[in-house]
């Protein structure tokens, strides 16, 4: 049956008491029946239509045992945002969506990750720009969503040219603002993600100053409410479609066309734009392990010294592992 995890809880907390690293964010409920299952509504945050159309390009849809609503988001902060207020489940977020909800003791738990191409988290600059290293941004404003990956991937960046988001002007925009402002040259440059990478250079001929190689570590989460972690119903479908969407990476990984075809689909993304995002390298599932919670934790430190966040956020807390085992069987098969 899909859902081992409804039947290993008691193994998955002493795993999680042995590593003593992190700790469920509730107390794992009991299994449910199929017929409780089929009770349940799942609200699944989504961005871009990424998630959705991948799932239902791979067949994961198929067969649901309980219902799905989607809800879209322009970038990760506002969907951890109403994951935190109980208005969806849980969703995929990049990596620093989480550290600045933990900042602000959001009620979300890590609950899976993947990685992706580093080299399309982009800082990227019009095609016209006299800038030619990232040292030449001193003084410059630069567009970036603000607690998104591509934030974290902007403050790394900066420091490693030896610069800080002090030397700099930022404009926090969410991307379709930011994709008018770097058109209409109000910006300097423009801290982003795929899919809108490959917008932006395919129809502006934007250029990349720098990429995330060194300054991200390419993390991707699927992120929970706590409220549906400590639901009975909900946390066995949640644990059923972390389950879903690691077979759907896999399938992606060798189906680039029909994945594109089904993102162009369901957004409305020109197919160009969805195929030359995916050619790069998208989400592939990882372990959730301390190598992981290490790498966010040191984010999560930049950001503390640069002063973007108040205090110290200790990252393990907001790991939640209950599903390992599912996951790790849902890779290796």
């Amino acid at each position: 049956m899909r859902l081992r995890s409804l039947v290993v809880a008691a193994t998955g907390l002493l795993a999680l008491t042995a590593c003593g690293k992190a700790e469920p964010a509730s107390e794992v409920p009991a299994p449910v029946s199929a017929a409780d299952l089929a009770k349940v509504v799942l609200k699944v945050g989504d961005q871009k239509g990424g998630v959705k159309s991948m799932l239902t390009a791979a067949g994961q849809l198929d067969g649901l045992p309980y219902k799905i609503e989607w809800a879209t988001f322009t970038s990760g902060p506002p969907l951890l945002e109403a994951a935190s207020a109980g208005a969806i489940d849980l969703g995929r977020v990049g990596n620093t969506p989480p550290i600045f909800a933990a900042a602000a003791k959001a009620k979300i738990a890590v609950v899976s990750v993947a990685k992706s191409n580093v080299e399309r988290e982009a800082l990227l600059v019009p095609s016209d720009s006299p800038l030619t290293d990232v040292a030449s941004l001193r003084g410059k404003t630069i567009a970036v969503a603000k607690g998104s990956s591509a934030h974290g991937q902007l403050l790394n960046t900066l420091r490693n040219a030896g610069l800080s988001t002090k030397d700099v002007k930022i404009s926090f925009l969410q991307p379709s603002e930011a994709y008018s402002a770097f058109t209409q040259h109000s910006v300097d440059a423009w801290a982003i993600w795929d899919p809108y990478t490959a917008q932006a250079q395919l129809e502006t001929g934007a250029k990349v100053l720098a990429d995330g190689r060194g300054a991200s570590n390419g993390y991707a989460f699927q992120t929970a409410a706590t409220a549906a972690l400590a639901d009975p119903g909900k946390n066995a479908a949640i644990g059923d479609y972390l389950t879903r969407v690691v077979k759907a990476q896999k399938w992606a990984d060798s189906h680039h066309a029909e994945w594109a075809q089904a993102w162009a689909a369901e957004t409305g993304l020109k197919l160009e734009v969805a195929r030359k995002s995916i050619d790069a390298g998208r989400d592939l599932p990882t372990p959730l392990d301390d190598e992981v919670v290490q790498s966010e934790q040191k984010l999560a430190d930049a950001f503390t010294d640069d002063k973007v966040l108040p205090g110290k956020v200790d990252f393990v807390k907001f790991v939640d592992r209950r599903y390992a085992a599912d996951l790790d069987a849902a890779r290796s098969n």
